[in-house]
């Protein structure tokens, strides 16, 4: 039997993206200025129209200053992380 993961929680994401931005006061374009990507693309991103490839992510990780296992963990919001095999 297979067992699939749950659905990644995508709205975490894109609200810790928001809140992150929201707290440091920056607005599209001086994120948009501090990562190299499009304002386009980060307005997307966080109204949930794409969901961006792994290095928009580590863009944004970088130019946030958050470790981007951080950013990416809350994907698991809302369902338990996996569980580690045991040995």
């Amino acid at each position: 039997m297979t067992i699939f993961p749950p659905d990644p929680n995508l709205a975490a994401l894109r609200m810790a993206l928001a809140q992150a931005r929201a707290e440091r006061g920056w607005s599209y374009d001086q994120l948009a200025e501090r990562t190299g990507l499009a304002r386009r693309t980060l307005i997307e991103i966080e109204q949930g129209r794409t969901i961006g490839s792994l290095k928009t992510w580590h863009a944004l990780a970088h130019a946030l200053g958050i470790p981007i296992a951080e950013f990416l963990g809350s994907m698991c919001e809302g369902h338990p992380p996996p569980e580690t095999p045991s040995s």
